[in-house]
């Protein structure tokens, strides 16, 4: 039997060495530097954009901004009616080295696979309607991939906060933005220790063209699914990453202020709504990378234990919870004041632990300081969230943003016996003839 002695010891090292190691992954990592006389130019790119809308300032300024990085061109995929009004906004603003497709159906992966074709140029870039571009991004995306084993890069992201907010605004800006700060820092020191990382964000993310263009991968693409039963055309950026993990592609994160790419969330209740659907895209994704693929075990057994496993295993209030009262229980031969003075160090570490690798946005907004209960308090309500995205994986609404649900049956339907026994049979072909 194991004495509580022991069982603290253990939950104690599983829930922390994962942020001690990503403490020193973040501060030991470097992204991969621009070469002297790169064979990659900003002409190689191709940026493509989903998106819903067809006009609003801004996704035109989305355009403006990277526009500015000067690339081959750029493909705006919209949708319905919404093509022919973009396109007399494009001829509005003169502005040259746009292209306008539209699809029927508002989905993603759809308009993704409309653009491909399209595609003129070796790298190709998605990239949100809603992102801010610096106009030195393109030099350090392209610099991972002068060598050709690697085959897509992700880039940091900030939250392009709002202007005069109000309280209600502050207090979510607050956390969305902590959610992208943590995400850097995840992403960063994974990278670093064995060059993992869950996911590249299509916030802004680029391929090799060659990849989006093999036959398998879009008929992968555009035929995944979930559990046996579902078609799912929702997670296009956790698919796209799984499949280069399983195909033996590198992947890279460009950690840099000159990369770093300022994006929107919601100011408002509706995060919330955001933040089950990314929990039940987590959900989906890291259960097929884990139990499905499972190629991460081994090729990075760092970032399965310390992204991927805490999908399954990570619930703030639970943990702290459960070591409060394994420490209490091991100290109860303890004196009073030695047993007082060890639970105040546990609490102590307990808090600590819930901003250091926040620390990066308190240090440029020190006034956000003083919001760190609020975040706390969160991480506690996130399990209710993640419990809840837990139970309900087979919705892919997003509930944040007008027009996205339109043609929500289209990204998560049942398929038929006939199409399964159909899919299955292409999926053992390809194997064999591999």
């Amino acid at each position: 039997m194991f004495s509580c002695h022991h069982v603290f010891v253990s939950f104690f090292l599983y829930r922390y060495l994962r942020l001690a190691v990503n403490l020193l992954g973040f501060c030991m990592h470097r992204p991969i530097p621009i070469p002297e006389n790169p064979r990659l130019t900003s002409q190689n790119v191709t940026v493509v954009i989903p998106s819903l809308q067809g006009g609003g300032g801004e996704l035109w300024d989305t355009i403006r901004s990277i526009l500015a990085t000067e690339p081959h061109e750029i493909i705006l995929v919209t949708v319905g009616a919404q093509e022919e009004h973009a396109k007399k906004v494009l001829k509005e603003l003169n502005l040259s080295r746009v292209r306008i497709y539209g699809v029927s159906q508002p989905n993603k992966r759809r308009q993704m696979v409309r653009a491909i074709p399209e595609i003129q140029t070796d790298i190709t870039i998605f990239a949100d309607d809603d992102v801010t571009w610096p106009s030195t991004l393109l030099p350090w995306m392209l610099a991972p991939l002068e060598d050709k084993r690697y085959g897509g890069v992700g880039t940091n992201q900030r939250l392009r906060r709002a202007e005069c907010p109000n309280l209600q605004q502050r207090v979510w800006g607050y956390l969305g933005a902590l959610y992208l700060e943590r995400r850097n820092f995840d992403c960063a020191s994974c990278m670093f220790v064995d060059g993992g990382l869950p996911c590249l964000s299509g916030r802004t993310v680029a391929y090799r063209t060659s990849i989006l263009r093999d036959p398998a991968f879009t008929y992968e693409f555009t035929h995944e699914e979930w559990l046996g039963q579902y078609q799912l055309n929702a997670d296009d950026d956790n698919f796209i990453t799984r499949w280069l993990i399983s195909h033996g592609q590198k992947i890279s994160y460009q950690y840099h202020k000159q990369a770093e790419v300022l994006t929107t969330l919601e100011d408002n209740p509706k995060f919330l709504r955001q933040c089950l659907r990314w929990s039940r895209s987590n959900w989906r994704s890291n259960i097929t990378s884990m139990f499905c693929d499972r190629q991460i075990w081994t090729h990075q057994p760092w970032s399965t234990y310390a992204v991927y496993l805490t999908t399954v295993s990570h619930w703030a209030f639970v943990w702290d919870t459960l070591l409060v009262y394994f420490f209490l229980d091991m100290a109860t031969p303890w004196q009073s004041d030695t047993r007082d003075i060890g639970l105040a160090m546990l609490i102590g570490w307990m808090f600590l632990s819930k901003f250091v690798k926040l620390l990066g946005h308190y240090i440029r907004y020190p006034a956000d300081f003083f919001l760190l209960p609020v975040s706390i308090g969160f991480g506690y309500l996130h399990g209710l969230i993640k419990g809840y995205a837990m139970l309900s994986l087979n919705v892919t609404a997003w509930g944040s943003r007008e027009g996205a649900d339109d043609d929500d049956a289209y990204r998560m339907r049942r398929v038929s016996q006939k199409h399964h026994e159909a899919l299955a049979f292409r999926q053992t072909t390809v194997c064999y003839t591999q």
